[in-house]
């Protein structure tokens, strides 16, 4: 099989810099990786090795060839119908607020695992603890509504030794809070990390899901397939992506000495602006808003913190 025609080798500039994925996939190396993903993996219309991402199964192997290979993941595997994101764009989060962490230590990204990050929905994927945690050898905290995800994460942690350490799990009691019953009494965290429920509704997401299988088919889809999977918390909730943000960042304001920067990722541009009302209104003393690129796809994280200058100085990202 011929695993890489050279004219459409092209680099994914949109990429962060320092993200693992700038290149086209190479079957190849995960194949041998993970010789699983073989399974999957035919020629394209242009020749090219790659697999067919209309189909779930395809997808989440060859999550668990990436995770493999790029970050020596040796166990990953999720249970059937939970959310299955797309690593590249997982990881383009964690080298961005690697980049913002710099922003207040002299220019320069804090590891080591006294750097503490809280992931707000962490998922059976377990996916932003795995990127974190090997690439910076920061700390973790996962937290999820679900019990189901809270073990599928645990059993993930548990069973690769680079990951043992630097993550633990905890289940939200409370499905409407978001930092209460997590964050304990004089815990800090350096950053939050969190991928909101995107739709306002079940309708909603199934929409959204034929609309992108048109655009890319140019057939309009029978019964609407999730290739990345999603169970309804993890895709849809009240009010969407602006009511979830927008509970969160009320909340936040009761730990605004807990945490040095809280970020969520905001898919839809036009909830930006009433974010950044909000964050106003419940004096953020900083707001930053970082764009990512994936594709034809625009996503941003927005960042807020509550500390003052004097606060932010005496934090200390090299504290032991």
């Amino acid at each position: 099989m011929q695993y890489k025609n050279k004219k459409h080798a092209v680099e994914k500039t949109q990429l962060h810099i320092r993200s693992k994925h700038r290149d086209r996939y190479n079957f190849k190396s995960l194949i041998t990786t993970c010789p699983e993903l073989s399974l999957f993996v035919k020629p394209n219309k242009y020749g090219d090795a790659s697999i067919n991402f209309f189909d779930p199964e395809a997808v989440k192997t060859l999550n668990k060839a990436l995770l493999q290979h790029h970050y020596n993941i040796e166990y990953w595997d999720i249970p059937k119908h939970y959310l299955c994101p797309p690593i590249p764009g997982r990881a383009d989060y964690i080298h961005n607020i690697a980049d913002l962490l710099a922003s207040k230590n002299n220019n320069k990204i804090p590891t080591g695992k006294h750097i503490k990050c809280l992931d707000i929905g962490v998922g059976a994927n377990c996916v932003y603890p795995i990127i974190g945690a090997t690439t910076y050898n920061w700390s973790f905290v996962g937290s999820d509504i679900d019990a189901t995800a809270i073990a599928s994460a645990t059993k993930i942690v548990q069973r690769n030794k680079n990951l043992k350490t630097n993550v633990e799990l905890r289940l939200q009691p409370t499905p409407r809070n978001f930092f209460k019953g997590i964050i304990r009494n004089d815990e800090r965290f350096d950053i939050t990390v969190c991928n909101p429920p995107f739709h306002a509704s079940l309708h909603e997401a199934e929409a959204s899901t034929v609309r992108k299988l048109k655009n890319l088919t140019k057939k309009k889809p029978l019964k609407p397939v999730l290739n990345f999977a999603g169970k309804p918390n993890e895709l849809w909730c009240e009010g969407g992506e602006a009511t979830f943000v927008k509970n969160m960042i009320y909340e936040s304001r009761r730990f605004g000495t807990s945490c040095f920067w809280f970020t969520t990722l905001i898919s839809k541009e036009s909830n930006l602006k009433g974010v950044s009302k909000l964050l106003e209104k419940v004096n953020a003393t900083e707001v930053k808003i970082l764009t990512m690129g994936q594709g034809n796809k625009i996503s941003r994280i927005i960042a807020w913190t509550f500390l003052n200058k004097a606060q932010q100085d005496e934090w200390g990202f090299t504290r032991n």
